[in-house]
């Protein structure tokens, strides 16, 4: 099983305006979010919102954060355990408003119904602004392409709220340097790739318009789906068996774990006779490092040097 540290983490213009000491404005999602001065008591809803938050260095601002997929990475970890966590999945809207939180951040849609949150109209009038990752927009209309310039854009976006924009700058400008290497090592070329993020049955796999698309084509290798739509997708073994990959690259999420995967692909009397399989080229990256985020380009270092130790018929 192939694994590589990755290296630190993501901005770009953003729709915000005002500075760090004055009100701050932006269109998200098609909800006007306004702050008069940098939020104190942060929640965080899910992982990636997490992961932003940690990467800015907010975590003396958080009130609380809940729903990780995965462990946090070891250069978060002490931020992230300052920081209370309300819950393992999302918490209750009482424990959510216990925290006194005055402001919500979440990566999906989800975060924001009556069940977890509420709306973020009803939190708006109520005087609690909210952010959600312009990847979750309910209005698919308003999600934009998956690219490092839109991802850099939302991390832009919360630095402007939080008043430290320059973080977010930093973090651009060496993502920006680290994709420049990738490009230039291409790791993958030659390589045909399947993104297998989960479930045995139809596997979901990495599409040719999502966070997997990004990092593969970013490291020059070949996605075998690449020719179907949106980020993700589900399709038959048989397409797997016929595409046979040099490669595969295996998602790690507490639900759905890299060796369960692993298990299933080397026990199957078909799928165990797959390229990649006996030659046991795996390539395992932590699921929030798969999705549009701060991560992306640090799963982008770690299937970068995944596969530079492969190369068909070695």
């Amino acid at each position: 099983m192939l694994g590589a540290c990755a290296g630190a983490p993501a901005p770009v213009a953003s729709t915000a305006t005002g500075g760090s000491a004055e009100p701050v404005s932006l269109v998200n999602c098609g909800t006007t979010v306004t702050v008069g001065a940098p939020p104190e008591r942060l929640v965080t809803l899910n992982q990636g919102a997490t992961e932003v938050a940690l990467a800015l260095g907010l975590e003396s601002r958080m009130a609380g954060t809940a729903y990780l997929d995965n462990a946090v990475p070891e250069k978060w970890k002490a931020a992230y355990d300052s920081v209370p966590v309300l819950s393992e999945d999302y918490p209750t809207k009482e424990k959510l408003l216990a925290a006194r939180p005055d402001f919500l951040y979440a990566s999906y849609s989800s975060a924001f119904t009556e069940k977890v949150a509420g709306s973020r109209e009803e939190l708006r009038g109520q005087g609690m602004p909210s952010y959600l990752s312009p990847f979750g927009c309910t209005d698919k209309s308003q999600v934009p392409p998956t690219t490092w310039q839109a991802m850099w854009g939302e991390l832009n976006d919360v630095a402007r709220v939080f008043g430290v924009p320059e973080r977010a700058a930093a973090i651009q400008r060496e993502q920006e340097k680290q994709l420049a290497g990738f490009r230039a090592t291409a790791a993958g070329k030659d390589l045909k790739v399947l993104w297998f993020d989960s479930d045995t049955k139809a596997p979901y796999v990495g599409a040719g318009h999502g966070g997997p698309q990004l990092v593969l084509d970013a490291v020059g290798a070949r996605n075998v789906f690449a020719d179907l739509p949106g980020a993700w997708q589900s399709v038959s073994w048989e397409k797997v068996v016929a595409a046979d990959p040099d490669a595969i690259v295996l998602a790690d999420a507490d639900w759905d774990t890299a060796r369960s995967k692993i298990d299933y692909l080397e026990n199957d009397p078909v799928l165990s006779r797959l390229t990649a399989v006996q030659r046991k080229a795996f390539v395992v990256v932590p699921f929030s490092e798969s999705t549009p985020g701060v991560l992306l380009a640090d799963g982008a270092a770690r299937v970068s040097a995944g596969l530079g130790l492969l190369r068909p018929g070695s």
